[in-house]
């Protein structure tokens, strides 16, 4: 009987002092990432983008992205954030005049979302990260021609 209680205290002091590389780390949700949806906006030399994302729905998050330059479109995306069958997460992107690409949701906690496709051109690498005060750091990057390269989006939260 000394031995089973000697254990259960043993147990018992022990358990606090488990860091989260002892214990398994659950699979992100897109409610992990909810944090994302809402209205993005950005003006930066002479342009204007905006990415809106929707409320996680049905395993899935809609966005899309655009970017105003002199009063016209230059540029648009459709975005789609989708839990596949083995419960991964793809960010799926459509660029204006590209073909689509699917990156894999490597990391993500309540205020960073990492995706990845080293096989893509460039970027291999999105990244979404909360700021404080309504502010959006959205990143990609990656190498192309043999360079290391990365390009920042600092998003404001859009006024309704």
């Amino acid at each position: 009987m000394k031995h089973v209680f000697a254990v259960v205290l043993l147990t018992i002091l022990w358990l606090p002092h488990l860091t989260s590389a002892d214990t398994p780390e659950a699979k992100p949700t897109l409610t992990t990432i909810s944090w994302m949806a809402g209205s993005w906006t950005v003006d930066e030399r002479g342009r204007q983008i905006t990415e809106q994302w929707m409320s996680p729905a049905g395993g899935t998050m809609l966005g899309m992205s655009r970017t105003v330059s002199q009063g016209r479109t230059v540029e648009y995306e459709f975005l789609l954030l989708r839990v596949e069958a083995n419960g991964e997460i793809n960010y799926v992107a459509k660029p204006s005049g590209q073909a689509e690409t699917a990156f894999k949701l490597i990391r993500a906690s309540a205020t960073e979302a990492v995706f990845e496709n080293p096989q893509h051109d460039f970027p291999q690498r999105v990244i979404y990260t909360l700021k404080e005060g309504g502010k959006l750091l959205a990143a990609i990057e990656g190498t192309k021609n043999g360079k290391t390269r990365r390009v920042e989006f600092n998003y404001q939260r859009a006024k309704p």
